[in-house]
Parts: structure tokens; C-alpha cells; sequence
């Protein structure tokens, strides 16, 4: 019997090194990694005082307010809450969809599209008029169909399971649960937004692989009698992963970018949890000639654009970086 071939990649230049070469790129990483870190240790060390509404509405930043006892850096809102606990709150569950969504996107982009573009023939004939199909359909409509229809099945989904820990007399995990019931759309929506936007994916994965099931290396898996999916698993994903690592951060924004908008339609996560887009609805309902809490919306549009702007930077960086068709 002959010996499986060994995984086989392609001879390209180390991308690696061609990365750290662009500095926009590795001040955006950066960027990135310290609003993430920030984001998940800052909420958990701020003061209670800072996490609770009270009668404090509308405090400007830098201001000292004598209900909460406290300076509130960036103001509070009109439940008195702290703006920055609240925008740090905020990147958290959009930073969280952004990469859960992308993440479900690669999964089934990547599967669909090393299939296809695998397949050939009739099956890769069908495979991308389908997608063509898809993407005939308004994805936003597409996302808010999904968000009404499944909601109200998620929440009653939840309430099974705090009942049930309710009848264990697991009070804790129990009110765990309650506060999850106001992320029932956002779990939703990941979901929605991973089904949408696989579709650029697959047609992305499935183009790459149309070259490299060419290749002489994946010919002679085939002769030694590989099955197809010991080349796909083996010879092609390896060949593929920088792809879909540079299209991945390119997914994240414009998946932020959907939740934004539609939590800013109120279809989003429910109060008193909070999303950039959710920030940017409030602030824009008191946004007035006469009297305008300004801090309210720019803060949270600032953060919001700066950090899709460095996911772009870092995801084109990657790009130029591994993308065989890019370029130097």
C-alpha cells in the first residue's frame, strides 16, 4: 500500500515578516488587543456606585456628582448610569458579536466554498447560483425576519432553564440566567448575521480552491488515493488558513457594523444591557438644538469608528501580507 502523502503548502514569502513591516497594521493589532483587554478587566474593577442607575442624569464628563459620590470621566446618561462602564459594556457585546458572528460566517463559508470549488462541474454549478440567489436577498430584511420570528422561541428557552434552576433551588445560576433572557436578541442575531454573511466566504474560499486543486500536489494525493476529504482536511485547508485568517478581520467589522445598526433600530439587545449600537440610539434621542448632551453619542460613535477603522487597517495588513494575489 502507498504511503498518504504528506500535507503539501504552497512557497510564498513569509507574510509574517511582510506584516510587521506595516506599522498601520501593528498599531491597529495593538489597538485592538488593549480596547479587548480594557473592555473585559476595567468593568470588573470599577466601583459599584459606577455600575447602577441612580438620580445622577445627564452628568458631564469629568464632573463629580454628589448622588453617586463619584467622578464620571465620560458623564452618565439619563438612568445616571456611568458612560464609560457603559461604552466598556457596550465593546464587549459588540466586539463579542463581530467575532462570534465572523466566526460562524468562516465555518460555513469555508466548508461551502472548499466543496464547491472542490466538486466542480454540476455541484459548483448549483453551489454558487445558490449563493447568487442568497445574496439576491436584502440581508438586513433577511436579519429582522429571523429576529422576530426566533426571539420570542429563545426567551421562552430560557425561562425553561431558570425554572429549572429555580426547582433545584440553584438561586445563583438561576439569576445568571435572568440576565442572559436580555441578550435573547443578540443570540439571535449572532446566528442571523453568521448565516448572511458566509456568502462572500464561500465564493472567496471556492475561487482559491479552483487553483489549487490544479496544483501537482494535490494530484498526487489523488493518485495515491486520497479521498476527498483527506485533501480537503490535509492538502487544501492548510493552503487556505492565511486566506481566510485576512478575510476573517475584513468579516468582523461589517458584521459590527449590521448589530450596530440594528440594535440603533431598538431590534438589537434590550436595556439595561448596552451595545455601541444600542449607545448610539440613546444618545441620538437627546441630541437637541437647545440643550445637547453631546458626550452621549460622540463618545461612542469615537470608539465605534476607531475600532472598525483599525480591524480595516489590520485586515487589509494581513491581506497584502498573505494574499498570493495581492501583490508587493
Amino acid at each position: 500500500m502507498p504511503e498518504a502523502a504528506a500535507p503539501a503548502s504552497i512557497a510564498r514569502p513569509d507574510g509574517w515578516q511582510v506584516l510587521k513591516r506595516n506599522r498601520a497594521a501593528l498599531i491597529a493589532l495593538g489597538f485592538l488587543v488593549g480596547l479587548s483587554l480594557i473592555a473585559i478587566i476595567v468593568p470588573l474593577l470599577l466601583p459599584d456606585e459606577l455600575k447602577a442607575t441612580s438620580s445622577a442624569s445627564f452628568v458631564p464628563p469629568m464632573q463629580h456628582a454628589a448622588e453617586t459620590h463619584a467622578t464620571h470621566v465620560l458623564g452618565t446618561d439619563v438612568n445616571g448610569q456611568d458612560m464609560l462602564y457603559r461604552l466598556l459594556s457596550g465593546a464587549r457585546v459588540s466586539l463579542g458579536v463581530g467575532l462570534v458572528g465572523a466566526l460562524i460566517s468562516l465555518c460555513i463559508g469555508t466548508l461551502y466554498g472548499m466543496i464547491s470549488g472542490y466538486a466542480g462541474g454540476r455541484i459548483d454549478g448549483v453551489m454558487m447560483r445558490t449563493v447568487e440567489v442568497l445574496q439576491s436577498v436584502p440581508r438586513i430584511l433577511f436579519i429582522m425576519i429571523l429576529i422576530a420570528a426566533l426571539d420570542d422561541y429563545v426567551k421562552e428557552w430560557i425561562d425553561g432553564w431558570r425554572l429549572a434552576a429555580q426547582a433545584r433551588n440553584w438561586t445563583d445560576l438561576a439569576a445568571n440566567i435572568s440576565e442572559v433572557k436580555a441578550y435573547s436578541k443578540v443570540l439571535v442575531m449572532i446566528v442571523s448575521l453568521g448565516l448572511v454573511e458566509w456568502l462572500t466566504m464561500a465564493r472567496i474560499v471556492r475561487g482559491q480552491v479552483l487553483v489549487l486543486r490544479e496544483m501537482t500536489f494535490v494530484t498526487a494525493a489523488r493518485a495515491m488515493g486520497q479521498s476527498p476529504v483527506g485533501v480537503l482536511r490535509r492538502h487544501l485547508l492548510p493552503n487556505l488558513s492565511t486566506i481566510i485568517l485576512t478575510y476573517l478581520t475584513l468579516t468582523i467589522p461589517a458584521v459590527i457594523l449590521d448589530e450596530s445598526f440594528l440594535s440603533f433600530l431598538g431590534l438589537g439587545i434590550e436595556d439595561p444591557a448596552a451595545s455601541w449600537g444600542s449607545l448610539l440610539k440613546d444618545g441620538a434621542q437627546v441630541i437637541n438644538p437647545l440643550e445637547s448632551k453631546w458626550w452621549l453619542l460622540v463618545f461612542p460613535a469615537l470608539l465605534m469608528s476607531a475600532s472598525l477603522l483599525a480591524l480595516n487597517f489590520l485586515g487589509d495588513g494581513l491581506r497584502d501580507a498573505f494574499d498570493p494575489k495581492s501583490g508587493d
